[in-house]
């Protein structure tokens, strides 16, 4: 039985807030953007209080390379922002991954394209958390479902910063960041911290290409060197060696891919067989949960499988639930992400509820009634 500290009445944003401060976060940079401010706005008050550092950026772009600077001189730092920032952060993110700097992006999602509807909730944002910089790249994505999962989400997200020495993104949306539950808050949580060295070995290589190198630390007389280009182990760029670039690039996807089972998290309601089987993430999973209750409730076998982990996907795991599934339904607030992923998993059986447009959520009654128009008995 799991242990808890205490009992709070939270929002997501504030979840969020809290545990970053609880997994070590001593840097924050960022700039106001709806629906994230709130959670700017609480890193402001608080983070000072215990010791860290807030800094309100001159925007975007600015802030994310100031969690880059801010990381390699040994912080645990993030921000958060929503569409239009996030967008404006890619170019900074990019270089984060080639630098193999550990950070921390929650990207509250709101309506788009471009200004869209900017208090209303929506779930956009997928593949450009997946896809947004450019060159072969790849980082880690995590979505919450509830206020309590946002804080053991984000908490994750740290840890799995830091054994990877990669960033991370945390895909809130407006409805989660807003909702305020009374959770628990788990007494025993692990935090993994920095691995660091004092020699000067190869801070950017390692033998086994799924255990990232430790962290220089700077100030201590070694000579660091860090840059996008294309580098060796110890930093020099080798702009002109392909040999040297093929296996910076394959350690940095083999250290994300190659982890792929401490990283990917999913939780599945339901038995070995089924008629429908909804997978849903975020704050779609709740609505999608209660549509399998009412369907069972009327002799169907429904199941959920909630995904916490958005990338990398285990393919292999999915293809194992869809197997047993007479249908599928994935229901999102796009226009169709994740279902690109299922469909290729699960083939034609695979069916997407998608609703837009002013921030209503996907009913539970309403995804019931989709159950009856595209199964046959």
């Amino acid at each position: 039985m799991i242990k808890t500290a205490k009992k709070v009445f939270w929002t997501g944003n504030i979840a969020a807030a809290e545990a970053a401060l609880r997994a070590g976060c001593n840097f924050y940079a960022g700039y106001p953007i709806t629906p994230s401010s709130d959670l700017m706005e609480y890193m402001a008050r608080e983070l000072p209080k215990r010791g860290g550092t807030f800094i309100q950026g001159e925007d975007e772009i600015a802030s994310i390379n100031m969690l880059i600077g801010a990381s390699i001189a040994g912080a645990k730092a993030m921000t958060a922002t929503s569409g239009p920032g996030f967008s404006l952060m890619q170019e900074g993110i990019g270089l984060a991954i080639m630098l193999e700097v550990p950070l921390i992006i929650i990207d509250v999602m709101r309506l788009g394209p471009s200004t869209g509807q900017a208090t209303k909730s929506g779930q956009g944002d997928l593949m450009q958390s997946r896809w947004g910089r450019h060159g072969d790249q790849v980082l880690v994505v995590y979505a919450p479902s509830t206020v309590k999962d946002t804080y053991i989400t984000v908490i994750d997200a740290f840890n799995t910063a830091e054994m990877l020495r990669t960033p991370v993104v945390v895909l809130l949306d407006e409805l989660i960041g807003h909702l305020w539950e009374v959770i628990d808050i788990p007494e025993d949580t692990k935090i993994v911290n920095r691995r660091w060295t004092d020699t000067q070995e190869s801070f950017f290589d390692s033998e086994d290409f799924k255990i990232p190198p430790p962290m220089p630390r700077l100030g201590e007389g070694i000579n660091v060197l860090y840059t996008g280009s294309t580098h060796d182990g110890y930093g020099y760029r080798k702009t002109q060696d392909p040999k040297v670039h093929d296996r910076l690039v394959r350690r940095i996807h083999m250290k994300i891919y190659g982890n792929i089972d401490k990283i990917f998290q999913y939780e599945y309601t339901g038995g070995d067989s089924v008629d429908i089987l909804f997978i849903s993430y975020g704050s779609m999973a709740r609505p999608s949960l209660e549509a399998v209750y009412k369907l069972n409730s009327n002799n169907f076998k429904a199941s959920l499988l909630r995904l916490r982990t958005l990338w990398p996907l285990n393919y292999n795991i999915l293809k194992e639930y869809t197997r047993n599934a007479s249908i599928i339904i994935v229901p999102e607030m796009n226009m169709g992400q994740l279902i690109l992923d299922i469909k290729a998993v699960g083939g034609d059986k695979v069916y997407g509820f998608n609703k837009i447009g002013g921030g209503v959520p996907i009913y539970p009654s309403e995804l019931v009634n989709y159950v009856y128009k595209v199964y046959r008995r």
